[in-house]
């Protein structure tokens, strides 16, 4: 996420703030319910996405941001208030083969900061964000990443990846190669964004490199997320052509020569109308998560007319277009890749 979106996040509901009494409303966030096996037991998606554990990560809220640890079992992802005062990331655990009920992770909890965006690297020993931690007033909507390293059972204290990745621009959405390459977006002086990439050093990291042009391309683009091999690259952009919506998912694809392919629009069966601008690739490649405000049902729910308790119902059920998060098959990426091309015969 970056500052020219903040007026996308205004849409939403309020932050999950624990446990809620149950509403008879299905879908709602009620007493969490017995989840068992991988991806909190939920029936694994097919070709056509569907929502992603309505009612305990996907409830109503303006959810947003996926991250898996390696072995499955700890699922991360961020919930916003909907004018975006308030923003935190979440976890929900297997414990003992059940999974917990879904809380605010300690490190993201102080109200007077934002913190979104959770990205685990493969080899799972390090958990990157981004926050507006420490900024003084008026420069709250300058985020920086900032990581922390795996220690036992637990997150070491969080602290700043510091320059060159960190600037005096606004950092957002970090994702991880299994190398170590740090992608990440970078706001510009004019409000839009650019995706840049940082490679490892010793201490730290190279100076970032804006991505060339192939990525870089539309009006606007940002959040992109590579995979662990580095060879797929899912970004969001604005007004590029062959856009469905506002804000889209484009594939784009590297060779081994480190070239990009042209962005390939991920078409209707994940983007929409509306602003899709949070992707996701399971740490097993099977399943791609993505942010969405589609709709799984008529948010009217079969009234003919609006009233305070439609409205309300609204705000709480999963898929009446608020922010959710949705899955599926993975196995269509594979199908927007570019053929290989032919060597010539002599």
């Amino acid at each position: 996420m970056r500052r020219t979106t903040a007026a996308m996040l205004m849409a939403g509901a309020a932050l999950w703030a624990g446990a809620r009494e149950p509403t008879g409303t299905p879908g709602a966030a009620g007493p969490m319910p017995v989840l068992r096996g991988p991806y909190l037991g939920q029936s694994p998606p097919g070709a056509e996405p569907a929502l992603f554990a309505p009612g305990v990560v996907s409830t109503g809220l303006f959810t947003r941001d996926v991250a898996m640890t390696p072995d499955g079992k700890e699922f991360y992802f961020s919930a916003l208030q909907g004018s975006f005062d308030y923003a935190a990331i979440l976890v929900t655990r297997e414990v003992d083969g059940r999974w917990t009920e879904p809380e605010v992770c300690a490190f993201s909890a102080d109200p007077s900061s934002k913190t979104i965006e959770p990205a685990i690297s493969p080899d799972g020993r390090r958990f990157y964000f981004a926050s507006n931690r420490g900024k003084p007033a008026g420069r709250e909507r300058d985020f920086d990443l900032w990581v922390m390293e795996r220690e036992g059972e637990a997150w070491s204290a969080p602290r700043p990846v510091g320059p060159p990745v960190n600037s005096d621009a606004a950092e957002f959405f970090p994702s991880v190669t299994r190398g170590g390459t740090l992608y990440f977006t970078r706001e510009s002086p004019d409000g839009t964004s650019a995706i840049f990439r940082a490679r490892p050093e010793e201490k730290g990291f190279a100076e970032p490199e804006r991505l060339p042009g192939t990525v870089n391309a539309g009006a606007d683009r940002f959040n992109a997320y590579v995979s662990p091999d580095e060879s797929l690259l899912v970004v969001c952009y604005a007004g590029l052509p062959g856009g469905l919506g506002g804000v889209d998912y484009f594939a784009l694809f590297r060779s081994p020569e480190d070239a990009w392919s042209a962005p390939v629009n991920l078409g209707p069966r994940v983007n929409t109308k509306g602003h899709e601008y949070s992707p996701y690739l399971s740490p097993d490649g099977r399943f791609f998560f993505f942010m969405s405000p589609r709709m799984v049902e008529d948010p009217l729910a079969g009234a003919s007319r609006l009233t305070r308790d439609v409205l309300l119902s609204m705000h709480e059920r999963p898929g009446t277009g608020s922010p959710g998060i949705w899955w599926v098959d993975a196995g269509f990426l594979k199908a927007l890749a570019p053929a290989p091309r032919k060597e010539k015969t002599p």
